[in-house]
């Protein structure tokens, strides 16, 4: 599941990690985890809230990675992606003891 939030536009500039960036709440991952998600990936900064409200918790983290689920943020470009009809790939290094690191992601048209 690709979250499209138009946050990306921001990407490069101060805005993209303020605050108020867009986020998946705990209820939305759980109900993407139950809906059998593969993988979540979402165009702003963090795919938690990052506001001084969330008092540092991150449900959408600990919900998803506790399922299996992997997270891939950061993402750009998926307003050029059609709502369906293509397969999105994120290919990580090869490394080892991290917990976080950049991907190779992309999208695949179908024909």
């Amino acid at each position: 599941m690709l979250l499209h939030t138009g946050w990306s536009a921001h990407f490069g500039t101060d805005r993209y990690a303020a605050p108020d960036a867009p986020y998946l709440t705990g209820d939305g991952a759980a109900w993407l985890v139950e809906a059998g998600a593969a993988l979540v990936g979402i165009d702003s900064i963090n795919i938690d809230d990052m506001s001084p409200a969330a008092r540092g918790e991150r449900p959408a983290h600990s919900g998803l990675l506790a399922a299996g689920v992997p997270i891939v943020e950061h993402l750009t470009g998926l307003d050029a992606l059609p709502p369906t009809g293509f397969r999105f790939t994120a290919a990580p290094p090869m490394v080892a003891g991290m917990g976080t690191f950049p991907v190779r992601a992309f999208a695949v048209l179908a024909e």
